[in-house]
């Protein structure tokens, strides 16, 4: 609960819930029709007993309740509580101890749980509580759904006899698909809400239940009925589920949701060029569709250099002479000798000369089909049936392969580390599915295999970034679906989405504030000479959602065109702190299509190390011509990005902006009046 709001409690009409969710295989199932709808609340669970708890704190300061349970079997269940140093937020990892002499397996185990919700109401309190969860598709990433629990049936039977659950989830390895691993429960009479994420980048689930007056939350792997997920612990072993994120605030989903990814900033560790500023990025996907060469690359660079940009990345396509599309030439990863004569060094070398960092493109987890050596060869290949997975034109690499690993380092490190590059963006463009077999231990689950597979990957990047510390990570899965923490925490940055040339830019852009932090919400900008002034503003207005990434014609735009450019990244130089480091609001219509936005939208961004402010202000279809948003900070200088005919004032404790038209933009810096 909020702090300071210890008194304010009142519910005592439900049973507690337990700190852990289980399911030992042999063991019952939970009664009240709940098998294929949820595996909580198993006898399991019932023969817990307390037997221990301490408050300690780790080795970087951090407050840690460690809570043991015993059950009469001999399995030992251990609750970690971890306090954010820098952020509001709880990390909770449940762990699992086998002290019998027998194998034990686990068909469920949740990362938390939280119940008694809310813990400020009596009864069923019809109409006070709302779900929020964010829908995740692709090139639609994090859309916000709001339902209250009536709508959802999450109350209780009229004998309280079963347990009405929603369990959804992800099942793969895009842990951003469908829904995004975020779920709040908001109290809207008493106006509180709790937020709780997962963070492995494999399968995973969400619960929410009912059976008595109180809304109960768990999660964590997505179980042997939702993932295929089963885990099989030796006499003395140990598992410990990956860890989930919670937090509770004063107020509704967008600042639980503000304050659950900043947990990120707790792991977070950054190159020198990520720590102070947000180095503008110029991505060359959008201008060669996968067709670079030494010559766009050059061009470009000469085009870039006295902009204010300071990455340019090489996308895919370095490895071949078709376009993307066209291409699965995944696995060798040997520079096309056609397209880049003098090899990458020398290409590499020019971006440094002209006052640049280079960046590269792989997807090295996977093997494409015109790369018959790599297809074809099953040993490094992960199986389903015995048979490689196949999906499109991919096949996926065994990561927990020593063999592929090795592999990986001399094309992926040692290739990064030769020819100088400064910045690696990580690809990813398909899922394994359900899950793939171990190797030589054919009764693991698939589940199990793809969480550990998973595992492996993450392994094989932090060892990159330990060899290469100043190497900038960006993380790209299709756009964005592996924005979760435990990729998050690994990268300086992640594609928000692969929209790239499409009006719903900032819609996209705006829902991340809610996913992951701005400073690490890489947006799309892609300039074309055929732009109007309009729709080059509105463009560059987007990527002040998050990180400035420019793409596409640079040397075809026409001198206005760079005026407005450099007009922008100049003012995205004064706004970085507070995109870094700031608290949003939102405001404007309640969107119904995104592929057709109609009305207006407006991010309210203030600093947290200044009273500065950040406006950025898209216009739809149908847009007003004059907006109001409340505005209660002091109001000093403004610097203003947009058309002529658009004004800024205050009055009344409200901005208003005047002489908007359908599909413009506007970005103000509010100054504090000091």
């Amino acid at each position: 609960m909020p702090e300071g709001l210890e008194d304010k409690v009142i519910r005592d009409d439900c049973p507690p819930e337990p700190l852990v969710q289980a399911k030992v295989i042999g063991d019952d199932y939970a009664g009240g029709y709940a098998q294929g709808r949820t595996m909580r609340d198993s006898p399991t669970i019932a023969n817990l007993h307390m037997a221990a708890q301490q408050v300690s704190r780790t080795d970087r300061g951090a407050v840690l309740v460690t809570t043991h349970m015993n059950d009469d079997r001999g399995l030992e269940y251990v609750h970690e509580l971890e306090f954010g140093r820098i952020s509001s937020t709880v990390q909770i990892r449940t762990s699992v101890i086998n002290h019998t002499n027998l194998p034990i397996t686990l068909e469920m185990l949740s990362s938390f749980t939280l119940g008694s919700l809310s813990p400020f109401l009596e009864g069923i309190s019809t109409g006070a509580l709302k779900l929020h969860r964010l829908r995740s598709t692709w090139s639609a990433e994090g859309r916000l759904e709001t339902r209250s629990v009536e709508e959802l049936q999450l109350e209780p039977d009229w004998q309280e006899h079963v347990a009405n659950t929603l369990r959804f989830g992800a099942v793969g390895s895009f842990p951003v698909r469908v829904w995004a691993p975020f779920v709040a429960v908001e109290d809207v009479v008493n106006g509180i809400t709790w937020a709780a994420s997962t963070t492995q980048g494999s399968s995973w689930q969400l619960e929410v239940s009912r059976k008595s007056k109180g809304l109960s939350l768990s999660g964590g792997l997505a179980d042997r009925e939702f993932g295929h997920w089963m885990h099989t612990l030796g006499p003395g072993a140990i598992f410990t589920a990956p860890a989930a994120v919670l937090t509770v605030v004063r107020g509704g989903v967008d600042e639980a949701g503000q304050v659950l990814a900043s947990h990120i900033k707790e792991n977070l560790e950054l190159p020198d060029s990520e720590r102070d500023e947000l180095p503008i990025v110029f991505n060359e996907f959008c201008s060669t569709w996968g067709k670079p060469s030494e010559l766009s690359v050059l061009s470009q660079m000469n085009e870039l250099k006295n902009h204010g940009v300071d990455y340019l990345v090489i996308d895919a396509g370095w490895f071949d002479d078709q376009s993307f599309t066209d291409s699965s030439r995944l696995g060798k990863w040997q520079v096309n000798k056609t397209a880049f004569p003098h090899g990458m060094k020398y290409v590499v070398d020019a971006i440094h000369q002209a006052g640049m960092k280079a960046g590269i493109w792989f997807e090295f987890e996977v093997a494409g089909r015109q790369e018959i050596e790599c297809f074809e060869k099953t040993d490094w290949l992960l199986h389903r049936d015995g048979i490689p997975i196949t999906s499109g034109d991919r096949r996926f690499l065994d990561m927990r392969n020593p063999s592929v690993r090795s592999y990986l380092h001399d094309k992926v490190i040692d290739f990064l580390r030769s020819n100088g590059f400064d910045y690696l963006k990580i690809d990813y463009n398909e899922t394994i599915g359900i899950g793939c077999e171990t190797p030589g231990e054919p009764g693991r689950s698939l589940g199990e295999g793809l969480y550990d597979q998973i595992q492996a990957t993450l392994s094989f990047i932090r060892q990159i970034r330990d060899e290469l510390p100043e190497v900038v990570i960006e993380v790209c899965s299709s756009g964005g679906h592996r924005l979760v923490q435990s990729f998050m925490e690994l990268g300086a940055m992640g594609s928000f989405s692969d929209a790239h040339e499409c009006i719903e830019i900032p819609l996209i852009a705006a829902n991340m504030h809610r996913m992951i932090l701005p400073r690490q919400s890489q947006i799309w900008a892609v300039m074309r000479p055929e732009l109007s002034e309009d729709q080059t503003r509105y463009r560059l207005a987007s990527g002040f959602l998050g990180r400035l990434c420019l793409s596409g014609n640079m040397e075809t735009l026409s001198s206005a065109q760079w005026g407005l450019i450099d007009e922008a990244t100049s003012l995205y130089g004064h706004a970085a702190p507070i995109i870094a480091s700031g608290e949003s609001r939102f405001f404007g219509t309640k969107m119904g299509s995104y592929r057709e936005p109609e009305g207006w939208q407006a991010v309210l961004r203030k600093s947290t190390q200044s009273d500065d402010y950040l406006l950025v202000l898209h216009a739809f279809a149908d847009a007003p011509s004059s907006v109001a948003i409340p505005f209660d900070g002091p109001m000093g200088r403004v610097e203003l990005f947009a058309d002529q005919d658009t004004s800024l004032s205050f009055s009344e404790g409200a901005l208003r902006i005047d002489g908007l038209s359908a599909f413009s933009a506007a970005v103000a810096l509010i100054h504090d009046v000091k």
